[in-house]
């Protein structure tokens, strides 16, 4: 399987593995290169596939465990290898050799079957992208720009690690923290007494829809928002502004007007209008949503403070959580705190997110508890096939940790290819609190929703059936669409009443609940597109500047600032916050670039789908296939567009993801 040794590697072998996969691959590279033969499929695209596979593994392990469990030795290695990775890379990718026989190769139209087309299609275009054509000056410069690109990024997912760690807001007064229970108050006991809030990278914490002290809410919401920008050792201002100068520099050497237009070349939207008219059609109907739910809180608020006899404020954005869950409980009959006693962790995994992929796909799990594992808290899986065979290996690493990034994502330790013989080795990571010892993990109705969509990401890669590694991804903005379509089934009735059940009980949750939570589909749903949609418009705006419109690092906040109310996101407009602030906006400097908007319209693809699905018998074998066939098992091996209209019957429709949210067009 591949699976990695993680018991064996140490940090100390990365530096050499490194250097070694490095001179490995090109030595691989340069004879391909050097071949006297007329270039063929074999000798040349199936050749380079096969190249550089010790680089590859140890790559995407040293990135892999960065990313989960962070330390000063793996920080230093990745800002070390970095800028010579890129160049590396580089080397590669811009020797002229490479581009001349892939493009006789590919000039010569010889027979291949589709998959083998679309492998050599996809390898020129990704060396004309690569730079391959340009003058050798111009490749130079291009060179020093990556190399330089990929030192910052290891340097900027440094700080914003620190920078989350650095702001966790600690209380000294128990009676702050009294609307949680006596057991998470004492997993958040320090050695002195104090009681420690650790931050997640979003905007929004997790804690600020249960604490009643509102002073306390206020002071950690401008915790979460004043990472990276507060002129600390963490402010990233500075590298968000070099990051779009020179992705822009790098732009226009390769010919495009902007990153975004470069990015959005090869995504399925293709071109920046495309995506810029689908914002602003959705921006006003998402802000009018969320101001009419902010008028409701208000009216709340009024009341809530007239009862206790004392004086009305107006809501702010650290309000906007806590009462939106009193809302909840007011317009639907429910709070979230509700439902926390019926989402055990391991009962909405397995009784839940496994069993709905039993229902569809006939796949089922085994715990394996003798392969190594990172950390103690991972669990690790064995996937099997309809036909009882394994199929995959599965790593679960659900709880936060200070060396851990934040957020959720999914990860591929080793990629399915008929090619090599090899089965995938996926990863499943979340930064959930975790409880006290010997207390249950008890999830928000959102964390619930997150394993299931990160599971999605996960279904992507083990039914992969491919032959080439290079056609396993898929286009950013059509990557999510899985893990998006997934999510139908928390809330799906027959998979809800499995899992749903009280973790000390074992009871089922009662009916007229579980139809208040259904009834509930829309609520809040104004804010949740809105601070999705702000964060998008901010991606977007940075990666359409040209280099000499790029702010200077004082100027990143102004900026932010400026294009929120130019959208109709700023303070002036709603109270809500986008999702990520420019500082700490991984997704932005990372691979997401110009791509975040890729949620957006992977979900106009998974609303339609999703429909489909209800019309067509809903939970079943049946339904599973066509998703496996059209869907989850293709790659980039077939016209995933195409694929799309064969199994629903027409192209993404609009209309569905605004009945989902509840929105209307003004």
């Amino acid at each position: 399987m591949g699976y990695p040794h993680f018991d064996q590697v140490q940090d100390a072998d990365f530096a050499p593995a490194l250097l070694a996969g490095m001179a490995l691959h090109w030595r691989e590279v340069d004879v391909i290169l050097s071949n006297p033969a007329p270039p063929s499929f074999a000798n040349t695209v199936e050749a380079l596939e096969r190249a550089g596979r010790l680089l590859g593994r140890t790559q995407t392990l040293l990135g892999g465990l960065s990313a989960v469990d962070n330390n000063p030795a793996r920080q230093t290695l990745q800002q070390r290898f970095a800028p010579e990775l890129a160049a590396h890379r580089d080397r590669v990718l811009l020797d002229p050799r490479h581009f001349a026989r892939l493009d006789a190769l590919l000039q010569s139209k010889p027979k291949l079957d589709a998959e083998q087309q679309r492998l050599l299609e996809r390898m020129h275009r990704n060396l004309r992208r690569a730079g391959a054509q340009l003058p050798a000056e111009q490749q130079q410069r291009l060179r020093a720009i990556n190399g330089e690109l990929a030192q910052m990024g290891a340097e900027f997912n440094r700080k914003v690690l620190a920078g989350v760690n650095a702001s966790a807001v600690f209380v000294s007064d128990r009676a702050e923290l009294k609307d949680l229970s006596d057991a998470e108050i004492e997993a958040l006991k320090q050695a002195d007494g104090r009681f420690k809030i650790a931050l997640q990278n979003t905007t929004g914490q997790p804690l600020l829809e249960r604490l009643q002290h509102r002073p306390l809410r206020e002071r950690l919401h401008q915790a979460s928002i004043a990472r990276g920008s507060a002129g600390d050792a963490n402010d990233t201002t500075a590298l968000v502004s070099r990051f779009a100068a020179l992705r822009a520099e790098r732009a226009a050497l390769l010919g495009y007007a902007t990153h975004a237009d470069f990015e959005l070349e090869v995504q399925t939207a293709k071109e920046v209008k495309t995506v810029n008219q689908l914002l602003r059609q959705l921006a006003p109907a998402a802000v009018a949503k969320a101001r009419e739910e902010q008028a409701l809180l208000q009216q709340l608020a009024d009341r809530e403070q007239d009862h206790a006899g004392q004086p009305r404020f107006a809501l702010q954005a650290w309000d906007w959580a806590y009462y939106s869950e009193r809302q909840r409980a007011v317009q639907h009959g429910y709070d979230g705190e509700q439902l926390r006693p019926y989402l055990e962790l391991q009962n909405v995994l397995e009784r839940g997110v496994f069993h709905a992929a039993t229902q569809l796909f006939g796949i089922t799990f085994k715990r394996r508890h003798d392969l190594p594992t990172y950390h103690p808290d991972v669990q690790t899986w064995e996937v099997f096939g309809p036909n009882g065979k394994t199929r995959a290996l599965l790593l679960l690493d659900f709880y936060a940790r200070p060396s851990k990034g934040g957020g959720a994502w999914a990860n591929g330790y080793v990629r399915q290819s008929h090619l090599f013989g090899e089965q995938p080795v996926v990863g499943n990571h979340m930064n959930i609190p975790k409880p006290a010892p010997g207390q249950p993990t008890l999830l928000t109705w959102d964390q619930a929703n997150t394993l299931f969509h990160e599971f999605g990401h996960n279904l992507h890669s083990i039914l992969s059936d491919i032959r080439y590694p290079g056609l396993a991804g898929t286009p950013r903005d059509y990557v999510e669409y899985p893990s998006q379509v997934n999510e139908m089934w928390q809330s799906w009735p027959s998979v809800f009443k499995h899992y749903a059940r009280h973790h000390q009980t074992g009871e089922a949750m009662p009916e007229a609940l579980l139809q208040k939570v259904l009834g509930a589909k829309t609520f809040n749903q104004g804010f949740a597109t809105t601070e999705y949609l702000a964060a998008t418009v901010l991606d977007q705006r940075w990666h359409q500047l040209k280099s000499a419109e790029v702010p200077k690092p004082d100027q990143v906040m102004a900026f932010e600032a400026r294009v929120l109310s130019q959208e109709g996101f700023g303070p002036e407009h709603t109270l809500v916050t986008p999702r990520y602030r420019t500082p700490y906006f991984s997704h932005m400097v990372g691979g997401y670039s110009a791509g975040y908007y890729s949620y957006l319209w992977s979900e106009l693809l998974d609303a339609t789908t999703v429909e489909w699905i209800e019309k067509h018998g809903g939970l079943n074998r049946a339904t599973g296939e066509a998703l496996r066939r059209h869907v989850l098992s293709i790659g980039g091996s077939k016209d995933i567009m195409a694929e799309f209209q064969k199994m629903v019957g027409t192209p993404p429709q609009l209309d569905p993801y605004l009945r989902r949210r509840g929105l209307q067009l003004r």
